[in-house]
C-alpha cells in the first residue's frame, strides 16, 4: 500500500571546473502526524559502470544522473543502478 506523500530532494553544486553537478539524492516521505518531525536522509549519487565511462564523464564534465525524480521516489529499477553513499542531509517538518 501507499505510504503517503515524499518529498525527493536533488542536491547540485559546482566541481572544480564551475560544472553544476549532482552531489545526491534522496527521499523521505513525509509525516501525516501533527507536530515537529526531523527526519535524517541518506543521500545517493549514480555511479559510471566503467573506467572508461568514469574517465569520460570527469572529463566532460557530464556525471551520470536521474532524469526522473520518480526512479529515486519508487525504487524501481534502482536495483541494477550502481549508486555511491554521499552523506546525509537533515529535514524538519512542522506539522499542524
Amino acid at each position: 500500500p501507499p505510504a503517503g506523500p515524499q518529498i525527493v530532494v536533488s542536491v547540485y553544486g559546482p566541481d572544480v571546473f564551475g560544472n553544476d553537478v549532482v552531489r545526491g539524492y534522496g527521499a523521505v516521505h513525509v509525516p501525516i502526524e501533527p507536530g515537529r518531525h526531523i527526519r535524517i536522509l541518506p543521500m545517493f549519487v549514480p555511479e559510471s559502470t566503467s573506467r572508461l565511462q568514469k574517465f569520460t564523464s570527469w572529463f566532460t564534465g557530464r556525471r551520470p544522473e536521474f532524469t526522473d525524480p520518480r526512479v529515486v521516489a519508487q525504487g524501481e529499477g534502482r536495483e541494477v543502478t550502481r549508486v555511491r553513499s554521499q552523506g546525509f542531509v537533515t529535514i524538519s517538518f512542522n506539522v499542524v
